[in-house]
């Protein structure tokens, strides 16, 4: 819980000093070999945190998305899935978050719209399709096996001080290095195994 409270103050603050009220300030995005469990993780996070349901083709995706909103609906999270805007607006999500490479794909769904980038181009794009915000990755070091090779700090901060559109920092970020984040252009932290 140390770690999801530290994240969550930081967060906060990187979303106030960035002037974006409207988005959660906090993210925590499902992995199939990170989070097993996904509800486990979700039933512990604060109240106003975006869960992003990334399913990788889950032969259950359906049941278990029903479950996470349900979960999210009492627990007062928004609740996002990716790539599957139907599916979203079936179980009554808050919207839909897009893999970088369907930047030009997409479709925008129901609610709130967030696309994976890992450069200022897809950035840039992301802010051209419409989408209300981006997960930037990976800022850190980071465990993922899909992860690229990591922006580094001083880059990532590059991208979000000169993007029209807020960016959220993901990747490699936890309780210890949270603070590198702050006055560097972040809205918000997005992170799997950190608040897992």
């Amino acid at each position: 819980m140390h770690e999801a409270r530290v994240l969550t103050a930081i967060a906060r603050r990187l979303n106030r000093d960035a002037g974006a009220p409207n988005l959660p300030s906090l993210f925590f995005l499902t992995d199939p070999d990170r989070t097993p469990e996904p509800e486990t993780a979700i039933s512990r996070l604060p109240p106003g945190t975006g869960v992003i349901y990334r399913h990788f083709g889950d032969a259950d995706r359906r049941g278990v998305a029903r479950r996470i909103s349900a979960l999210c609906r009492r627990r007062r999270l928004v609740f996002l899935i990716s790539a599957d805007p139907e599916l979203a607006a079936r179980v009554g999500a808050h919207g839909v978050h897009w893999p970088e490479w369907r930047l030009g794909t997409e479709r925008t769904g129901p609610g709130l719209m967030t696309g994976a980038a890992h450069s200022a181009e897809a950035v840039a794009r992301w802010f051209e399709s419409g989408a209300d915000a981006c997960l930037l990755s990976p800022i850190l070091p980071t465990e993922s096996n899909s992860a690229r090779t990591q922006l580094g700090l001083a880059r990532a901060s590059q991208i979000a001080c000169g993007s029209k559109l807020p960016v959220i920092a993901l990747g490699g970020v936890n309780s210890t290095n949270a603070r590198l984040l702050l006055g560097r252009g972040f809205s918000g932290i997005a992170a799997v195994s950190a608040l897992a």
